[in-house]
């Protein structure tokens, strides 16, 4: 990784993996069931957060139209794997809400490692992005959106207890918040 971030246009660059995160998340609005969504109660502080995530992943986007991938190195197909895992994360991710009954907490398939897994399959593919490109700014920028959506998770979180009541609560004990990060307590 080079401590001056590149920036050159060109078809080889960052933007193709920036595409497909960019169709998932438009997914995620469109399958995640309207009724979760709308009570979400964001307070200023989580909606300061959230925005932020959203400022900076826009930043990513933009950016990526001028990283050029690290063609032909391991940094590329190092990057690749970590997109490719992130990608099948989410795809498991839309198959599980869509198979949950509505009314229900979403606790089948891959929810059965993550309590939000797609936070996981969205920050693999940022995460993999960067080390296609062998961007250590592209990283920190993902560190950042990593960081302030911890804190939105546990808005949503909140929101599914009071849906769902102990039928969530029973699934937070015996489902880590995120894989390879045991539970607190």
């Amino acid at each position: 990784m080079s401590l001056v971030p590149a920036f050159e246009i060109g078809v080889w660059n960052a933007w193709i993996f920036s595409v497909f995160t960019f169709i998932h998340i438009g997914l995620v609005s469109m399958v995640v069931r309207k009724d979760i969504g709308e009570k979400m109660d964001h307070g200023q502080e989580e909606q300061k957060k959230l925005y932020t995530a959203s400022l900076i992943w826009l930043i990513m986007i933009l950016y990526s139209i001028f990283l050029p991938l690290k063609l032909g190195t391991a940094w590329l197909y190092t990057g690749i794997a970590i997109f490719v895992v992130g990608t099948l994360f989410l795809t498991m991710f839309f198959r599980d809400v869509a198979a949950t009954p509505q009314g229900q907490p979403f606790t089948r398939g891959v929810f059965r490692y993550s309590r939000n897994p797609m936070y996981v399959g969205m920050f693999l593919q940022f995460i993999g992005t960067a080390i296609a490109a062998a961007s250590w700014l592209y990283l920190l920028l993902t560190l950042i959106i990593v960081v302030a959506m911890w804190f939105v998770v546990i808005v949503e979180e909140r929101t599914c207890l009071e849906k769902y009541g102990d039928s969530y609560r029973d699934y937070m004990n015996g489902t880590n918040r995120w894989i390879g990060i045991p539970k607190a307590g």
